[in-house]
């Protein structure tokens, strides 16, 4: 038996389940259309247009998204380092405190830019 052949089984029931999702809720959906439901979602406010050349966005928004980054990439890294510990030894704690310490640059740029002050 090929050693793939459970994945790949796997794989297919997925992709059964997500496009038997989509294809039912085509199916049975309501189809009751209004002009409420077919413009833009604004929460409640009603749309403005937009400035020329798209507007600025604030500092926040990309601010939070650093945040994001900075935290997922750190947890992506610690998970495998926190299960391979004992393998790793000495260098393996070195090479994860200069991760650790690069990471927190970016951290301590937010802080003094204000990314943690929710006004």
């Amino acid at each position: 038996m090929n050693p793939f052949l459970p994945i790949l089984v796997l794989m297919a029931v997925a992709a059964v389940l997500a496009l038997g999702g989509v294809a039912s809720s085509v199916l049975v959906g309501p189809k009751r259309y209004n002009q409420a439901k077919l413009e833009a979602y604004e929460c409640g406010i009603e749309p403005t247009p937009h400035a020329i050349g798209g507007g600025r966005f604030p500092i926040k928004y990309y601010l939070v998204a650093m945040t994001f980054i900075i935290f997922d990439i750190e947890v992506v890294f610690l998970y495998p380092w926190a299960v391979a510990f004992a393998d790793v030894a000495l260098y393996g704690l070195v090479a994860m405190m200069a991760f650790l310490l690069l990471i927190t640059v970016p951290f301590v740029y937010e802080w003094r830019r204000g990314g943690f002050e929710w006004d």
